[in-house]
């Protein structure tokens, strides 16, 4: 059994803004109160996981641990097939310690030089942890294939660079409510919501 959430404030374990705007605007609807970690001044753990699973669930046991309150953590990334998945959980370290990601899609782009196959696709994992330790964890994805130039200014990260299977648009293309519709974020979002907000979805 998934256990319910039933709080009135919701720490997103997140110091990333886009993330974090992404987040609380999928969190609208449910009238949850949500505070970024960066925000309230808590720390961003180091991401130790070998997996997306790994790295949300660290996350939000450290929120959680820190602020007293349920914390929801995301980790995604995007993963190149031509590049046996690369950049995946390394997807933000790729941006280096200033989060360039324009320098980012460049890497990826420098590393399919010579390959045919662009298709990509991206994970998030959301991971909802209570402060006595209970986790609730719930992944993503969303297939497609790699635009150069990049095209778009919204959306973050590797939007730019992203089209989805079955449109013609990058995710910086794309307006903010339709890709709340069809992203990865989104899908992990979903089973999130089914499983521990009311029974009827709402």
């Amino acid at each position: 059994m998934h256990r319910r959430f039933a709080d009135p404030k919701l720490v997103i374990a997140s110091h990333n803004p886009g993330k974090v705007r992404e987040i609380g605007d999928l969190l609208a609807p449910f009238s949850v109160e949500a505070v970024s970690a960066g925000a309230l001044g808590l720390p961003e753990p180091e991401e130790t996981g070998s997996t997306f699973e790994a790295n949300a669930e660290l996350k939000a046991h450290a929120a959680a641990r820190a602020s007293g309150l349920p914390s929801l953590a995301d980790d995604s990334g995007l993963c190149v097939v031509a590049l046996d998945g690369a950049p995946g959980i390394y997807s933000a370290r790729w941006a280096g310690p200033t989060k360039d990601f324009a320098l980012a899609m460049r890497k990826v782009e420098d590393g399919l030089a010579g390959k045919s196959d662009r298709r990509a696709h991206f994970v998030a994992v959301l991971s909802l942890a209570w402060p006595d330790g209970h986790v609730e964890t719930f992944r993503g994805e969303v297939h497609g294939t790699l635009a150069w130039p990049p095209r778009g200014t919204r959306g973050f990260g590797y939007d730019p660079i992203f089209v989805p299977t079955g449109s013609d648009l990058t995710f910086g293309e794309f307006d903010p409510a339709a890709k709340h519709a069809v992203s990865h974020r989104a899908v992990a979002f979903a089973r999130l919501i089914a499983a521990c907000f009311a029974a009827d979805g709402t």
